[in-house]
């Protein structure tokens, strides 16, 4: 009995070898690439930055009005105004290598200054989006989230609760809508998105 089990150990052992050899190699090959990559962005000179799609917060379109009074909401708005004298992109899904390799390296600050000042943007509008859907101003608060599905945000709430707003609304076409606005997401969150969506609503 110990005879067959020893082969089948020894075999084990060495097919396990052979596969931590091959995945060290496809390692050391992906690290390889990825340095030379790399290598190939840090030299990439500037370039011009007039053809990004620069966010412009709507603000007459946005139901500023409403709760005001309401601490949360009033600091919503004060971080959108400092937000809109700056320059915000949506680089979600996009490395730094990407962005150095299409832009420039010089370029990498601004370009990420303006990713964090997207972050911020799709944050603060649903958390001012919750307050307004909390104070019983549903329609006004599926405004400010349109604003935030317009930019491509992968802010998972963002969908469910605008999808919930128009599903109690009977607008399904809205909601193929949010579906077709996931599937050109470049972000982690896209298939949870999707499936979600998905399994809720249709």
């Amino acid at each position: 009995m110990k005879l067959p089990f020893l082969a089948s150990f020894i075999i084990f052992i060495l097919v396990l070898a052979r596969r931590i050899k091959r995945q060290d190699r496809l390692s050391e090959k992906e690290n390889r690439s990825f340095w030379e990559r790399e290598a190939r962005a840090n030299a990439t000179r500037r370039k011009p930055l007039d053809d990004l799609e620069y966010i412009t917060i709507p603000w007459d379109a946005l139901p500023t009005e409403v709760m005001q009074d309401d601490a949360t909401v009033a600091e919503c708005q004060r971080l959108l105004r400092e937000l809109s004298e700056q320059r915000i992109v949506n680089f979600t899904g996009f490395t730094n290598t990407d962005l150095k390799l299409e832009y420039g390296a010089p370029n990498i600050t601004l370009l990420t200054e303006y990713d964090q000042n997207y972050t911020v943007l799709v944050r603060t509008l649903q958390q001012w989006a919750d307050v307004l859907w909390d104070g019983g101003y549903e329609a006004e608060a599926s405004i400010i989230m349109e604003f935030a599905i317009s930019t491509h945000t992968d802010v998972s709430r963002t969908y469910y609760k605008l999808a919930q707003y128009w599903a109690s609304h009977g607008e399904s076409m809205q909601i193929e809508r949010l579906l077709a606005t996931a599937e050109t997401l470049r972000s982690a969150n896209k298939a949870s998105i999707i499936r979600t969506l998905k399994d809720n609503y249709q």
